[in-house]
């Protein structure tokens, strides 16, 4: 792919909304009812005698029962009648879930064809290791999956997809789509005040921050905003003050990190970011950070966490005390995890789904100081895989993030 730096004169973009911008499946924002359990009729199912586990007071089969996996779901609807109401609807299982405590860990992946390019999200329950499918995301039918940027709010159970690309008149969306894990369902949003694909984007004290990327006919972008999702309002920050398409981003010690990544033959180092909301200023990224900066990354331990993808898929991190990068102890990236991959985290593991959906949990130890350098801190790396199903053999990850729920 060869970089392009011209002028951020923008042509004419379509908004949503607009009569040639039509959105499939039809969305409709009124609020649907809520599908919660009948009272009336699980108190006159109790009286009757049926329990929802023969032997066990409900209040405990209810807490067993919501640790199944929505993959086994349609089978236990069969069960019993209240069975079946306890199961008829994923809204009414993750809402008991947080009404009882529950708060586990689930990788939501955003996939599409490779045949087709038609795009949906696959969810892998993290502590069951099982798959199942959330309702189609609302937008138009031939988008670009990688123009799109996705970001969470893990406890709230909230992910946001922002921007995007129409593929068949390279057309940006300034689209906002808010999925909850606990509704099941998506709401539209207040679009971004600039359309733009190819960005940057991340979550900084509840703010989702966007900035650069390309607008009409590949012109590159300077400019930035943020989102408060409580308002649902976006407003303008600060521009980058350079015009420039973004590889990847991360959020490390509250500021935003963007790079435009390297591109072959590998002959112009990248130019890189950072954005310090706290003063809404943008500053030039130090060399060694934006020079290494050669896969996709995640923050864990206050660290800075690289897969490479030329080192031999190995995993690194970043010591902003001297700008080095250093080699992870362990293994490789599984042989089984093809290019493209897409990574995320969460405390100390890592999740990276590549091609075919098969995914690789990298378990983290942070280790003692290094011989060289007693401030030096040294990390190891040990992969578990997780193999996909064959159902989702033709499906290659765009996005991949973790939500509680």
């Amino acid at each position: 792919m060869q970089r392009v730096r011209v002028s951020s004169h923008q042509s004419p973009v379509h908004k949503l909304g607009d009569s040639q911008m039509t959105l499939s499946p039809k969305f409709k924002l009124a609020a649907t009812c809520s599908a919660l359990l009948d009272p009336a009729l699980q108190f006159e199912l109790s009286m009757r005698g049926e329990p929802l586990i023969p032997g066990l007071p409900d209040d405990i089969a209810l807490q067993c029962l919501l640790r199944l996996p929505v993959d086994k779901h349609t089978a236990c609807k069969a069960v019993s009648r209240r069975w079946y109401s306890l199961f008829g609807s994923k809204e009414q299982f993750f809402t008991l879930r947080k009404e009882l405590g529950f708060h586990d860990p689930w990788l939501f992946v955003f996939a599409y064809h490779k045949c087709n390019g038609k795009i949906e999200w696959k969810v892998l329950d993290l502590t069951h290791l099982s798959w199942h499918t959330i309702p189609a995301m609302p937008c138009k039918d031939k988008v670009c999956p990688q123009g799109f940027r996705c970001v969470s709010i893990p406890h709230e159970g909230a992910l946001f997809v922002c921007g995007g690309v129409v593929s068949d008149v390279d057309c940006p969306l300034n689209l906002v789509l808010k999925y909850e894990a606990r509704r099941n369902r998506w709401t539209v949003m207040k679009q971004m005040i600039t359309a733009r694909s190819f960005f940057a984007s991340g979550v900084i004290d509840g703010m989702i921050y966007v900035a650069g990327g390309n607008s009409t006919d590949l012109f590159e972008l300077n400019s930035a905003e943020v989102l408060d999702p409580e308002k649902g309002m976006w407003r303008p920050v600060a521009g980058m003050g350079t015009m420039m398409s973004s590889y990847d981003a991360a959020v490390l010690n509250g500021k935003l990190l963007v790079t435009e990544g390297w591109f072959w033959p590998f002959y112009v180092v990248p130019r890189g970011q950072i954005y310090d909301p706290s003063t809404d200023k943008w500053e030039d990224m130090a060399a060694g950070l934006r020079e290494g900066w050669t896969g996709s990354s995640v923050v864990m331990h206050s660290r800075l966490f690289v897969v490479t993808e030329h080192e031999r898929t190995k995993l690194k991190v970043y010591d902003s005390g001297d700008d080095t990068w250093d080699i992870v102890e362990g293994p490789a990236l599984p042989e089984q995890i093809c290019k493209p991959f897409h990574v995320s985290c969460w405390e100390s593991k890592i999740y990276v789904v590549g091609r075919h959906l098969h995914v690789a949990i990298g378990h983290i130890v942070k280790l003692g100081p290094s011989a060289t350098c007693e401030k030096k801190c040294r990390f190891s790396v040990q992969w578990q895989m997780v193999d996909a199903p064959g159902a989702l053999f033709d499906l290659t990850p765009s996005s991949a993030q973790v939500l509680f729920a």
